[in-house]
């Protein structure tokens, strides 16, 4: 038996056991299991299209705005729910406002299955100009996903976040680190196992990347239940979204003290 993540409820008592991920080099040697299992998942999993709204928008507020863009992969379009308004984007722009009052213009700029290299290459240099004051990141699962090694993945997205600073070098950017693949309802056990080896080494090497980088790495989202997950069982719901948004917005704005910080409100 396997060794497991025990998370304590009220009194100490332990709530739920999660299997421990495998550790990175261990993953590759179960490449062929991965295979076998992602494409019984891909066939199986309902696929789900990006709401069909404008990828632009505002909420009305004080001066100065907070320009507020975000890139990404099929999270940072959406993908899950069927208006951009529950969307990451909007819901972001929607608590940024609450918290500040200001107004909020808001822009997403999110692909399935986009990889950092992706966004890096095809993305970035292809959006207008603009001036962007605040800029979040969602990507690395389609990197850890597709078995992207480690030095592939500091090329590619340590080459996205130079991409991002050459072109708008005053913007606050934020990276939202890839969730735990155990969490995730539509992967089976052992798939969970094998992908949190590759999403753990990523996050880590994320970091790294970021803090050398001039860019901000968010905690990792904490999964409260199945709920948060759309009919996919792999992207989020409206209720993901939300939670993702309150989560996030402490370090889009910078606050001290970021772990005390609830935003249930």
């Amino acid at each position: 038996m396997h060794s497991g993540e025990c998370i304590n409820g009220k009194g100490g008592i332990c709530l739920l056991m999660k299997p421990s991920p495998f550790h990175p080099l261990v993953s590759w040697l179960l490449y062929p299991v991965y295979a076998w299992q992602g494409t019984g998942v891909r066939r199986k999993t309902e696929r789900l299209l990006p709401p069909s709204n404008l990828p632009i928008g505002e909420i009305a507020g004080k001066d100065p705005a907070i320009r507020l863009l975000v890139i990404g992969d099929s999270s940072a379009a959406g993908v899950g729910v069927t208006d951009a308004w529950q969307g990451l984007c909007v819901r972001l722009a929607v608590h940024l406002q609450g918290r500040t009052g200001r107004k909020i213009i808001w822009r997403t700029a999110g692909f399935n299955s986009a990889t950092s290299g992706q966004l890096r290459d095809h993305v970035v240099p292809n959006l207008e100009r603009g001036m962007w004051t605040h800029i979040v990141l969602t990507t690395g699962t389609n990197d850890a996903k597709n078995f992207h090694s480690l030095p592939r993945f500091k090329r590619e997205f340590g080459g996205l976040l130079y991409a991002l600073k050459a072109k708008w070098p005053e913007a606050h950017i934020v990276w939202s680190k890839v969730i735990d693949f155990r969490d995730v309802p539509a992967m089976p056990p052992l798939l969970g196992r094998i992908l949190e080896a590759r999403a753990n080494a990523i996050n880590k090497l994320g970091e790294r990347l970021c803090r050398e980088r001039m860019a901000i790495p968010a905690t990792r989202l904490p999964i409260e239940g199945a709920e948060g997950f759309a009919s996919d069982g792999f992207h989020a719901s409206a209720l993901g979204y939300d939670a993702w948004a309150k989560h996030l917005v402490p370090y889009i704005l910078n606050l001290p003290d970021i772990e005390s910080h609830s935003l249930d409100g």
